[in-house]
């Protein structure tokens, strides 16, 4: 049972890595002009997830609460943020697209393993 646990983990991991290593590290690395104050914290936040996941793919249970952070902002954003926004029909190109991105944290929710 543990493998099958470990695989599942080791793929929400992967996932972290790979997809916030090819939108997040370009721009951490190479950017040209300075960040706003919330910009470069989201950014660097983001960054340092991503180099965490490197870790959970070797250690992957020790990593969990990782997974169980991901998981919790974006679920709080789309409450505090997205919802509003949604129900007052407000809610922008931007917004939008950040709401789909947030939703992908399903993926999390059948990765982490709820019962042992």
């Amino acid at each position: 049972m543990y493998r099958l646990f470990a695989s599942t983990l080791r793929a929400g991991y992967l996932l972290l890595v790979v997809g916030l290593g090819l939108v997040v590290w370009p721009g951490v690395i190479h950017h040209d002009m300075p960040w706003s104050l919330s910009g470069g914290v989201v950014k660097c936040m983001l960054a340092a997830m991503s180099a965490l996941a490197v870790i959970g793919l070797r250690y992957p249970l020790r990593m969990l609460p990782l997974l169980f952070f991901e998981l919790a902002w974006k679920a709080i954003w789309l409450l505090a943020v997205a919802r509003p926004a949604w129900s007052a029909h407000t809610m922008d190109a931007d917004t939008l697209e950040t709401a789909y991105e947030c939703l992908m944290a399903v993926v999390f929710v059948a990765v982490i393993p709820w019962t042992t």
